[in-house]
């Protein structure tokens, strides 16, 4: 009994945590790290949320010696334990430069180029935390080769850390004073509009 109460005690702690100390986001950038069976990369990570639960993530890895890829991302958020811990989902496209291996079957070699323009499609799924003004989150990006690259799916695992440069509450205020300004010029009179537009001096 003991053993449950201060299991209880200690998740009730911890969701307290999070919804004191973590916020959303609407704007967060930083760096993410990648490692597959072909390279480690390093780079930077940006989101951006466009809508509640939908958030635009734009990724430039590299290893700085054979690959180096851009991805464009559309991801969609779901909370878990609260609002800050979430799982996503998403896929998107990718463009650049990566190296390729070719297995040719009648002499059990392998050849090895680098440089190839490479296009492809992006899927991607993980978990977030969003603590104090940081993103942390651990996800895993499946890449499926469209031109350029022998290997047809490439699988990477990353981490990144995201510093938030504007909060949830924040974006969503400025929406919400757009709208207003928006109803505002649309219950004008047409007459009134004019003078605005044209900076007319009232008489």
């Amino acid at each position: 009994m003991k053993n449950y109460s201060k299991a209880v005690l200690l998740f009730s702690i911890l969701m307290i945590s999070f919804q004191v100390k973590a916020q959303r986001y609407g704007t967060a950038v930083g760096i993410r790290t990648g490692n597959n069976n072909y390279s480690r990369t390093f780079g930077i990570s940006g989101q951006q949320r466009i809508f509640k639960h939908l958030t635009i993530e734009g990724i430039l890895q590299s290893d700085f010696d054979r690959n180096t890829i851009a991805h464009l991302l559309l991801e969609s958020h779901k909370p878990i334990i609260s609002k800050r811990f979430n799982i996503y989902y998403g896929a998107g496209v990718s463009k650049g430069w990566e190296e390729s291996f070719v297995k040719d079957k009648e002499t059990n070699q392998i050849l090895h180029t680098y440089g190839n323009s490479t296009t492809g499609i992006d899927i991607i799924g993980g978990v977030e935390l969003t603590l104090a003004n940081m993103v942390v989150s651990l996800d895993y990006k499946p890449n499926i080769n469209l031109v350029g690259r022998e290997e047809f799916f490439r699988g990477q695992v990353g981490i990144s850390a995201r510093m938030v440069l504007v909060k949830s509450k924040e974006q969503d205020k400025k929406r919400r004073k757009k709208a207003r300004a928006k109803r505002k010029r649309d219950r004008e009179p047409l007459g009134q509009k004019l003078k605005k537009t044209f900076n007319f001096n009232s008489k």
